[in-house]
């Protein structure tokens, strides 16, 4: 979306339905209710979707790159982009088996930002963390491992300040690479209050780089 686009709310004249949804949800004009097949109208006037929110200080944000080793979904990595444009990555690594925005469906939850977001293929994703680690790196993994800790604690004891970080997220079913983990200066989860044992890749990733982020932009610094 470009924030352009003007929307009414349609609802089913039915009084035993009253379906309602905003229209251009489809590339078909809404004419019938898809639930009754009655009549739809308008009910509101037009409005739009522009979106205003804008991070003031962009240059407060501290450095963060992020790792995606051996992942599967193109969805995830779609969205995955998206997300780290939004919280002002600046740069995403592809590693293994991770599909690159060469992909066509990466755009289908990229929405734009796999063309924007710079980006690199590397083969092996342990070389390139040792790399990182040469180059003053904090690493931080994303794994519901039994030595993880929570994202929302485990970051309040390490150091803040002029550090570059590197969030890896690694495979959806196996997980980070053992010897990635290993290497890591911090290993850290979402805490998980039902069933479930973990979230799907791509949100985990949403809250852990906007906790990340906000941390360190809103805390004075240690040093």
């Amino acid at each position: 979306m470009t924030g352009e686009a003007e929307f009414v709310m349609l609802q089913c004249e039915n009084p035993n339905c009253r379906f309602r949804c905003p229209s251009n949800l489809t590339m078909k004009i809404l004419e019938k209710c898809p639930i009754c097949a009655s009549s739809v109208s308008a009910v509101t006037s037009s409005f739009s979707n522009l979106k205003v929110a804008k991070v003031r200080g962009r240059n407060k944000i501290p450095l963060i790159e992020v790792l995606l080793d051996n992942l599967r979904s193109t969805l995830n990595v779609g969205s995955i982009f998206r997300t780290a444009d939004g919280a002002g990555a600046a740069r995403i690594h592809l590693c293994g088996t991770t599909p690159t925005p060469e992909h066509p469906k990466i755009a289908k939850t990229g929405l734009g930002a796999e063309r924007n977001l710079p980006w690199e293929y590397h083969r092996n994703g342990l070389d390139f963390v040792r790399l990182k680690q040469k180059e003053g790196f904090f690493l931080i993994s994303l794994e519901a491992a039994p030595s993880s800790q929570s994202v929302f604690s485990v970051l309040v004891d390490n150091p803040k300040g002029s550090h570059s970080f590197l969030l890896i997220v690694g495979n959806e079913v196996s997980g980070i690479d053992p010897e990635i983990l290993a290497a890591s200066d911090v290993v850290c989860s979402i805490p998980m209050a039902g069933v479930k044992s973990s979230l799907n890749v791509a949100v985990a990733f949403g809250i852990a780089i906007y906790t990340i982020r906000e941390f360190w932009f809103n805390t004075p610094s240690s040093s």
